[in-house]
């Protein structure tokens, strides 16, 4: 019995130990599968040729190219006033008067203390010419003693009092057609003049209302020069202001008038900085032309200036210069190259931040690149692989490329994603250069 069951015993074994490699094959199998990277997916864009406009852009005030506050020297109720919201005035026309009945009354006042002071100065002369008289005669008499000397002192300083006073009276004469003149001026300062040949573009009083100028001249109108050339004052910001320069031509859009588009030229960049919230711009002025006198002081004007125009040149997306290869990415380079440093290695070098260029797939020396050169990535046959070029000016989203390993019809890689279920995208910058982070 035992030797009749040996075979059939023997063939389960072998079954058993056949069953057993079967299921150690596919576990292994079903394992490196498992393993697998899943496939990448890659986001690109056509290199092409055509135009690249660089623009800076800012927003200003209109204004005219002078503007001037008229105010009052005196203190005084307005009595008249002769001018009015955008009325046009020349130069010293008559456009408001204080009442002047106060300064009149001071004025004649001071006319009388200048004739009084007059009066005195005859007086005083007078009696100078007396004291004289008297002095030369007792001058003999003391010669021959006929008089006491102490008369003779009375009499010379007599004289010479009458002469002091004679001084005296002559300063206050002056001092009093001083004052007469001051109250003439103020009686003058109470006819407010246009002092530019201009428009009014606000009125601050009425008549009948007081100003007073103790402290400061109080503004009755602001005047503004000729309307039909004007300004734009600009704020630029601290990172646009080394790309413009006087003498370009700018171009801006009110809200008034959205579908006209109007000319300037920058006539200077000041170089006073204002910080607001540690932001800091830079004042750009544009003189403006406004025959039609369409523009009004105090729109907001929309600034385009174009410092750079390229036309039919090689250009990028912008998003091909911030691409850097997600690890996924890395990784598939390396294993397909064998693991060693070969093409992951050769493209962080190539698109290293900063400007560091590879020495090329078997990863040779690095040096400093020329200023301007970037790394991208070129998907060339389905594989990716990595460029350096030297870039231009860019207008905010594409770039110009001046030299490099780039042909028009090329495919620049500007994202990747992992394939298969629950798809994550990979390799999106966190910044300019950035380095690559998944965001799960």
């Amino acid at each position: 019995m035992p030797d009749s069951d040996a075979p059939p015993r023997g063939r389960r074994r072998l079954v058993w130990a056949s069953a057993l490699v079967l299921f150690l094959v596919v576990s292994l199998v079903v394992w490196r599968v498992a393993r697998r990277p899943p496939p990448l997916i890659y986001t690109t864009a056509v290199a092409g040729k055509g135009p690249v406009v660089a623009r800076v852009t800012a927003t200003g005030l209109l204004s005219a190219v002078v503007t001037v506050q008229v105010g009052s020297q005196v203190s005084g109720r307005i009595a008249r006033l002769l001018a009015d919201w955008n009325d046009t005035v020349k130069k010293g026309a008559l456009i408001a008067e204080i009442d002047p009945a106060l300064f009149q009354a001071n004025l004649e006042q001071q006319k009388a203390n200048v004739l009084q002071a007059e009066g005195q100065l005859k007086q005083a002369e007078a009696n100078v010419l007396a004291a004289k008289r008297a002095y030369d005669r007792n001058k003999p008499l003391r010669s021959g003693n006929l008089i006491a000397q102490a008369d003779l002192d009375i009499s010379e300083t007599t004289y010479l009092a009458a002469q002091a006073a004679v001084v005296a009276a002559r300063g206050n004469l002056a001092q009093a057609r001083a004052q007469l003149n001051q109250a003439q001026v103020n009686l003058d300062y109470t006819k407010i003049n246009s002092p530019i040949d201009g428009t009014v573009i606000s009125r601050s009083v009425d008549v009948g209302q007081t100003v007073a100028a103790s402290l400061q001249a109080p503004t009755i109108f602001t005047l503004a020069g000729d309307l039909r050339v004007m300004q734009v004052d600009t704020s630029v910001a601290e990172a646009d202001v080394g790309k413009l320069a006087a003498g370009m031509d700018a171009t801006f859009v009110v809200d008034a008038f959205p579908d006209d588009r109007f000319h300037g030229t920058i006539r200077q960049i000041r170089n006073a900085p204002q910080t607001q919230q540690n932001v800091v711009t830079y004042d750009a002025v544009i003189d403006v032309k406004n025959p039609d006198l369409k523009l009004r002081p105090g729109m907001t004007a929309n600034v385009t200036v174009i410092y750079a125009d390229r036309e039919n040149v090689l250009r990028v997306p912008n998003a091909a210069l911030r691409f850097r290869p997600p690890p996924e990415m890395l990784a598939v380079l390396g294993a397909g190259d064998g693991g060693g440093f070969g093409v992951a290695g050769a493209a962080r070098a190539a698109t290293r931040p900063g400007g560091q260029g590879g020495g090329g797939r078997g990863g040779g020396a690095q040096g400093a690149a020329p200023p301007g050169t970037r790394g991208i990535w070129v998907l060339r046959d389905g594989r990716p692989s990595p460029a350096q070029v030297t870039v231009g000016v860019s207008d905010g989203t594409l770039t110009e490329v001046l030299t490099g390993p780039l042909q028009p019809g090329d495919k620049v890689i500007t994202g990747v994603e992992t394939g298969g279920n629950g798809a994550k995208p990979a390799g999106a910058p966190t910044g300019p250069g950035g380095p690559a982070r998944r965001p799960f």
